[in-house]
């Protein structure tokens, strides 16, 4: 008997069908819990009346009659706008600045392209699956293209998100949708300089949703596995969702892809540092709505995680300067703009979490750790990570969480840490991340390939993806 070579076609096929299976068998696992979960709605009634004073419909969870606490409110607009600010301009300053001249645009591009698929996404089923009750994996369908959210002036009346109950659902929607955006734009890093645009954008918009989404639910939705466990993960405003998935994530992308043209041979220093300071800046500036804002409240909690995310960073910049200048002998720009990059990633799950004391340790581990991930280990290993995303928002997320366990402080946040559940937590997000973006990098590659042409990307992904130019 003799077998005939699967085609490309073929192959696809296999790959889309093994992803529709996987996630009929995760929408099974999701149902008989959701149904176990819904078996006693009325202890959840007795927990106490919605903190929006109004009459609760649970069918519909609208609440009439209801007035949103305006310092809240307020806030968590301010918090929604100076996220954005991290994505468009910051971190597209940010990286553009570290890619040579001919790619600048391009990466620019990236960031920007991003915030507007990622913001259609989130509206359409996005933000269902990752912040509505659900199972231990994803939540329900019921928001998708937003069904159900309402504001209504004459009848007042408006819906409330169960994780935001003094704010309007659409400022927790909305505020939300920017961490749902940057997290995907962090992994454009990683594989600057080689990947097509239409690959991009079909591998960051099938991440989103099958990644990015489920992962969220995991971890940050009372219903999700890490959330719902006997001692719930910790991680205030992303260090698993956002920075660790994104980091492994862009590993994933480096190897895929391969190595830039050139890489180790050729000169491949930043364009413009410049630019990079400045968005390093807008980043530092915007991580106060990022941390701060994930109490979702004008409160002491608030307070005290910009407290930290402030000292935490300013640590880290002078950790990974210091180790740069002993073992280079000069510190430079791009070392202690990414320091303060680093100390801001890693001191994000603990930053509603710990004290002062918390926020030095992690500071300078996270310094330390990346400025050698960034450098020796990458080195090392040989993987063509353009800037940094693994060894940044990777390693530093993985310090900052599980030193989250180690200095948790209960009187902070009323709740106890286990560190085998922030280590589950970390696998979790590896290893479903990991393979993730690697099935979808790979269905791609086979239907309309991932990397440029050899010419093209010689000629500068500005002209030969754009046809525009910095002069």
């Amino acid at each position: 008997m003799t077998f005939k070579k699967p085609t490309r076609a073929g192959l696809v096929a296999l790959a889309l069908g093994v992803l529709f299976a996987l996630f009929l068998s995760f929408s099974a696992i999701n149902g008989s819990y959701a149904e176990e979960a819904a078996a006693a709605p009325a202890a959840e009634a007795a927990a106490g009346p919605p903190a929006c004073a109004g009459n609760a419909d649970p069918k519909l969870a609208v609440l009439e009659n209801c007035t949103p606490n305006s310092g809240d409110t307020a806030w968590m607009l301010t918090s929604m706008a100076l996220v954005l600010m991290m994505t468009v301009p910051g971190l597209g300053l940010f990286y553009g600045g570290m890619v040579r001249k001919k790619n600048v645009l391009a990466t620019l591009m990236q960031s920007f392209a991003i915030t507007c698929l990622v913001t259609v996404l989130w509206v359409i089923a996005g933000y269902s699956i990752a912040f509505t009750k659900g199972g231990p994996f994803f939540g329900s369908f019921d928001r998708l293209f937003l069904s159900g959210m309402l504001y209504q002036k004459e009848a007042a009346k408006l819906t409330v998100s169960h994780l935001g109950l003094t704010i309007p659902e659409s400022v927790y929607m909305t505020f939300q949708m920017t961490f749902a955006i940057i997290t995907p734009a962090l992994i454009a890093g990683a594989f600057a300089d080689r990947m097509k645009f239409s690959a991009m954008l079909w591998f960051m918009g099938l991440w989103s949703l099958f990644v990015y989404s489920p992962i969220a639910h995991m971890m940050w939705e009372p219903s999700g596995f890490w959330a719902s466990a006997s001692t719930p993960v910790l991680d205030f405003a992303g260090g698993t969702v956002v920075h660790i998935n994104a980091g492994i994530a862009g590993l994933v992308c480096a190897l895929v892809l391969g190595k830039r043209l050139g890489y180790g041979k050729e000169a491949m220093a930043p364009h413009n540092l410049t630019l990079t300071l400045i968005g390093a800046s807008l980043l530092w500036v915007g991580w106060f709505g990022f941390n701060a804002g994930s109490a979702v409240a004008a409160d002491g909690r608030a307070g005290m995680a910009m407290v930290v995310t402030q000292l935490a960073t300013a640590v880290a910049a002078l950790a990974w300067m210091f180790t740069e200048w002993m073992v280079k002998g000069k510190p430079s720009v791009l070392g202690i703009a990414s320091g303060a990059v680093a100390g801001l990633v890693a001191i994000t799950p603990a930053s509603g979490f710990v004290g002062v004391t918390g926020a030095f340790v992690i500071g300078i581990a996270a310094g330390v750790a990346c400025f050698f991930a960034a450098t020796t280990v990458k080195k090392a290993f040989g993987y063509d990570d353009s800037l940094d995303a693994f060894g940044v928002h990777c390693i530093g997320g993985i310090v900052g969480a599980m030193l989250t366990g180690v200095f948790n402080v209960k009187e902070i946040s009323g709740a106890d840490a286990s560190m085998l559940t922030q280590l589950g937590a970390v696998v979790t997000t590896l290893v479903v991340s990991g393979v993730g973006s690697f099935i979808i990098l790979k269905v791609i590659d086979m239907v309309i390939g991932l990397r440029v042409s050899e010419e093209e990307e010689r000629e500068g992904l500005d002209v030969s993806l754009h046809g525009e130019r910095v002069e």
